[in-house]
């Protein structure tokens, strides 16, 4: 192969099991495995994942069992550093542990900024926080959210039948969803 062509080649991808067995291990004292399997199951995108870094999900279907995974983005994070990859793992674990360990449902309120912060005092290999600063190209929003309680402004791609504002929700109510937090929306160029 010609150097030219050398910026086209990328390692290949970390396994993802080995690195969810140490961090389970290390800051989940293995609750997120049953036996010898992990409760949720982890794996790398297929490649149109490219606005987020990973995501952790349940879904529960009428006859079928409850599954949960996490899905980390192959195109965000193939070319980063390991930390970035163990940051972004251990974030969604933190989800899969606050919803299958402790059984609550909350995205980034309480329990999961208590292990967070947890975690971040005692290591210092990575960090994890609530937003990743990793490169992403970006489009401008098309719909700009309102919380009619608190006025806070959230950019938007598509309208979310149901968002609420999570900061308003988790005062006023527990953490909870609530209809008097349900967010309104106007176009972005009207924003301008």
């Amino acid at each position: 192969m010609s150097q030219g062509n050398a910026h086209l080649v990328s390692m290949p991808l970390v396994p993802l099991l080995p690195l969810f067995h140490s961090l389970n291990r290390e800051h989940f004292d293995g609750k997120l495995i049953r036996g010898s399997k992990p409760i949720v199951s982890i794996r790398w995108s297929d490649g149109r994942l490219r606005k987020t870094a990973g995501f952790y999900r349940r879904r529960s279907c009428p006859g079928v069992k409850t599954r949960a995974e996490i899905v980390l983005s192959k195109p965000l994070l193939e070319h980063l550093p390991l930390v970035a990859i163990e940051s972004t793992l251990c974030h969604e674990m933190i989800h899969a542990w606050v919803d299958l360990v402790l059984c609550v449902q909350e995205a980034h309120g309480f329990n999961f900024h208590k292990r967070m912060d947890a975690i971040n005092s005692s290591q210092k290999r990575f960090h994890i926080s609530v937003l990743h600063k990793f490169p992403v190209v970006k489009k401008p929003p098309k719909w700009v959210a309102i919380c009619p309680s608190c006025g806070l402004r959230f950019s938007y791609q598509r309208r979310v039948p149901g968002a609420a504002c999570r900061q308003c929700c988790n005062i006023y109510h527990g953490g909870s969803w609530n209809s008097n937090c349900l967010l309104t929306y106007i176009s972005a160029s009207k924003e301008v």
